[in-house]
C-alpha cells in the first residue's frame, strides 16, 4: 500500500497534484489543516510499501521517518522547511531545499522538468513567493491576466488550509486535492462552470473584509503585530492576512495572533502565531519561532501553535530585537 502525505495548504496540495498528474498512483491520502504537520506518524508500518511526503518539516517528523526507514519502506520526501539531520538511507530519496525563494511545488516542478508549470506558479503565488512565481510565469509566456488569475487561485487554496480543525475550512484538503487533480492546467479549473475558484473567492473576500478591523498590538519601524478574534473566519485568514500585510510593508516583519480555545478555565490560555519575515529580508522567521514551544516553519514564514498568553510580550520583543 502506498501513502501520499502532504500539507493541506496550496504548496502541499499542488505539489501532489503535479506529481500525480505526471505519475498516477493508487494511494491513501493523509493530510490536514495547514498547521497539522506531524502527519507521518499516521502512516501504519504494517502493509505499507512506500510513502510520498510533501511540504511537511522533516525535523518535525523525524521519529516517524526513522521508524518507516527501519522497516525498509521506500520514502520520497520533497520539502522546503527546516529538515534537521537528513537520514542516510538507500530507502530515502529526499529533495530538500530551504532557500527562502523556493517552495515544495517549485521543487516538484524542477523534478518533473516543468510538465505542469502553471500549477507550480499557482502554488508559488499561494505561498507568497511572488518573485519566483513571476519569473516562472515569464518563462512560460503567461500574460498579465493569466498571472493574476493563477495568483488569485493560489491565494484562495492557501487560505482554505488555515483553521483549528478541518471543520473550520470551506473544503477539506483531500477534496480540494481531488478537485484540482481533475485539471492539467489551473487556468482550465478557474474557467470551469461551478468552479471551486468562485466558491473560494467569495469566502476569501468576506473573511478578509472582517480582518481589516484587527486590533494592532504593536507597530514600530521593524514589525507589526495584530490580534484577531477567536472565530473560524479569523483562523482561516491568519496566514493570508499576514501575507497581505507583508506585501503592503515589505521592510517590516508581521505577526498575526489568534486566541486559542481553552475549553476549560484550568487550561492555560494561549495564542496561535503566524509570523512573516520582511519581504526585503526573508530570513529568521523560523529561528524566532523555534525559540518557543510548538514553534517551527521556514526562513520567510513560520508559526507557533500554542504561545502561552503571558509570554506574548516576550515574543513581540524577540521579533522587534531580531529585525532591529
Amino acid at each position: 500500500m502506498h501513502y501520499d502525505v502532504f500539507n493541506g495548504d496550496a504548496d502541499g496540495i499542488i505539489a501532489l497534484v503535479q506529481l500525480r498528474l505526471a505519475q498516477p498512483k493508487k494511494s491513501t491520502l493523509i493530510t490536514g489543516v495547514k498547521r497539522d504537520i506531524s502527519l507521518l506518524k499516521q502512516v501504519p508500518v504494517a502493509a505499507t510499501t512506500s510513502v510520498t511526503v510533501l511540504d511537511i518539516s522533516m525535523e518535525k517528523n523525524s521519529d516517524a521517518l526513522a521508524m518507516l526507514l527501519e522497516n525498509n519502506i521506500d520514502i520520497f520526501y520533497v520539502d522546503h522547511h527546516r529538515s534537521g539531520d537528513i537520514p542516510q538511507s538507500k530507502k530515502l530519496t529526499a529533495l530538500i531545499d530551504t532557500d527562502a525563494n523556493t517552495c515544495t511545488s517549485l521543487l516538484m516542478n524542477d523534478y518533473l522538468k516543468g510538465q505542469f508549470a502553471n500549477w507550480a506558479i499557482t502554488a508559488a503565488f499561494g505561498d507568497n513567493m511572488n518573485e519566483s512565481a513571476v519569473k516562472l510565469a515569464a518563462q512560460q509566456g503567461l500574460s498579465a491576466q493569466q498571472q493574476k488569475q493563477l495568483k488569485a487561485l493560489g491565494i484562495y487554496i492557501n487560505y482554505n488550509g488555515y483553521g483549528r480543525t478541518v471543520d473550520d475550512l470551506h473544503i477539506a484538503p483531500t477534496d480540494l486535492f481531488n478537485a484540482c487533480l481533475a485539471f492539467e492546467d489551473p487556468l482550465a479549473l478557474i474557467n470551469a462552470p461551478d468552479s471551486i475558484f468562485t466558491q473560494l473567492a467569495a469566502a476569501y473576500k468576506a473573511d478578509m473584509a472582517q480582518a481589516q478591523s484587527a486590533e494592532v498590538l504593536a507597530d514600530n519601524d521593524v514589525c507589526k503585530v495584530v490580534l484577531l478574534a477567536d472565530e473560524a473566519w479569523s483562523r482561516r485568514v491568519s496566514g493570508v492576512f499576514g501575507n497581505e500585510l507583508a506585501n503592503l510593508s515589505p521592510n517590516k516583519a508581521h505577526a498575526v495572533i489568534t486566541l486559542n480555545e481553552t475549553g476549560t478555565l484550568n487550561v492555560q490560555a494561549s495564542y496561535t502565531v503566524s509570523l512573516r519575515a520582511p519581504l526585503n529580508n526573508k530570513q529568521g522567521a523560523d529561528n524566532i519561532c523555534v525559540q518557543f514551544p510548538t514553534g517551527g516553519g521556514r526562513a520567510g514564514a513560520a508559526g507557533i501553535n500554542q504561545l502561552p498568553k503571558e509570554i506574548l510580550g516576550k515574543f513581540i520583543a524577540t521579533v522587534s530585537e531580531y529585525y532591529a
